[in-house]
């Protein structure tokens, strides 16, 4: 008897661990639970009902266009609105990946259990955002007293913050429910880099000029426009199991038009500078008008066509055209074009299996016709992520100011060296002629 007892709560203990008084039983319930659905047949666009074809399609172009319509005056509002907007979308997408696992935890109550997944997100979000900061706005930080050491020991600051957040955590270990909170511990880390170190990217596009930001955008958003047509009028061949609806015919249509799109409206884009400018200042919008030197990839460039080019397009238009003008960035656009036809759509199956893996449809409804806000991201963090490493790759200027490079260099001086510096500096500009002695008497009577 004391055996069987023994054995019985050694049981019920290892039960209690695996967070299931049945595992066995609950896993096989959940496996048949997945079979069933995987085994319904998906029923494609085209051959659904039409009056539950045509419903889908009049909500999800009206809030399409709803949200096309916000989207333009966010972007006309300036850089700063727009920083805004894609830390807000951060954070409500973070809230929807991470509300998946926080179920499970309603039975558990263990303590501090939502507090340390914000914890970890405003930890990142001090870390990576005050890294571009940092970088974009060197000028202004650099020279202000109470900014500087924060910038100067930022990265030190944001470690520690982050082992504060370890140390809480596992403080908080519970007996009983080791492996559930691990799981929330991966969980938590693997939400923050598909979310969180991508958007820093797409912010980092934004600091680069708002093109950077806008064509990418727009092109995912074109991409998946001209898809679900293709696919709503043609589409018959599935593409992806992870995505039943997705078809063939969807996917080179939307390849096809987005290519098309990216060629004509970048045209269209480069003639605005304030799509092309840096943010050298936040306070820039639409309708303030911005000035600077434009990079080569959004300036024309002549190219002289060859023979069977020159015949094909006087068949065509009945005019001689020897010579056209194409932006580089107009080739660039292409390449873009084409990941977010042919690449970026995966980040869609990739939410679409995590779907199918916690049986939802949708990760909200905050979107009549779209689901949450994670459905209508879910390519565009991988996109953005793309345009900031092309961009750093192939287009950016690698030419560095004279003023970034002394900053640098002053920074690493003590304050000692930085006065000597200092007052070197007005001795030469002063028997250059171009400041008056009396400059050298004033400044030596304030340090002395």
């Amino acid at each position: 008897m004391v055996k069987r007892r023994k054995n019985h709560r050694s049981s019920e203990n290892l039960r209690a661990e695996n967070g299931s008084s049945n595992p066995e039983v609950s896993d096989a319930k959940h496996t048949n639970g997945n079979s069933k659905k995987e085994e319904e047949e998906p029923v494609l666009l085209a051959d659904q009902a039409v009056e539950k074809k045509w419903k889908n399609w009049w909500v999800r172009t009206t809030w399409t266009l709803i949200m096309i319509g916000g989207f333009f005056m966010i972007i006309a509002s300036g850089h700063l609105y727009v920083v805004m907007f894609v830390m807000l979308l951060q954070n409500l997408v973070f809230k929807e990946v991470i509300s998946l696992s926080h179920e499970p935890n309603k039975e558990r109550k263990l303590p501090w259990f939502r507090a340390l997944y914000w914890y970890s997100l405003l930890t990142t979000n001090y870390f990576l955002y005050g890294e571009s900061i940092i970088y974009y706005f060197k000028k202004s930080v650099l020279v202000d007293a109470f900014l500087l050491p924060l910038a100067t020991y930022h990265r030190f600051i944001s470690f520690m913050l982050y082992c504060f957040g370890f140390v809480w955590f596992v403080t908080n270990l519970k007996k009983g429910h080791y492996k559930f909170q691990f799981k929330q511990f991966a969980w938590t880390h693997m939400a923050l880099l598909l979310v969180c170190f991508q958007s820093h990217f797409i912010i980092n596009n934004i600091f680069e000029g708002m093109i950077w930001f806008f064509l990418p955008v727009a092109l995912v958003i074109c991409n998946d426009i001209f898809a679900y047509i293709f696919g709503f009028f043609f589409g018959r061949t599935p593409l992806i199991k992870l995505s039943p609806k997705k078809t063939v015919e969807g996917f080179i249509g939307g390849w096809i038009s987005t290519v098309i799109f990216a060629f004509m409206f970048s045209i269209i884009l480069i003639k605005s500078k304030y799509m092309c400018c840096p943010a050298d200042n936040l306070s820039t919008s639409a309708f303030s008008g911005a000035e600077c030197e434009l990079n080569p990839a959004f300036i024309p460039v002549e190219y002289k066509l060859k023979p069977w080019m020159f015949r094909l397009l006087y068949h065509l238009f009945r005019t001689e055209i020897r010579h056209v003008y194409i932006a580089p960035l107009q080739l660039h656009a292409f390449v873009m074009a084409s990941f977010a036809s042919l690449i970026a759509p995966f980040g869609g199956f990739f939410a679409s299996g995590l779907k199918r893996a916690f049986n939802i449809k949708d990760f909200g409804d905050s979107i009549p016709g779209h689901g949450g806000i994670t459905d209508r991201m879910d390519c565009q963090f991988l996109m953005g992520f793309f345009a900031y490493i092309y961009y750093q790759s192939f287009i950016k200027s690698v030419a560095s100011s004279s003023i970034n490079i002394l900053q640098d260099v002053i920074n690493n001086l003590s304050i000692h060296d930085q006065l000597d510096l200092y007052m070197n500096l007005q001795e030469y500009f002063v028997g250059q002629g171009i400041l008056p002695e009396k400059v050298i008497e004033c400044t030596q009577a304030l340090l002395s």
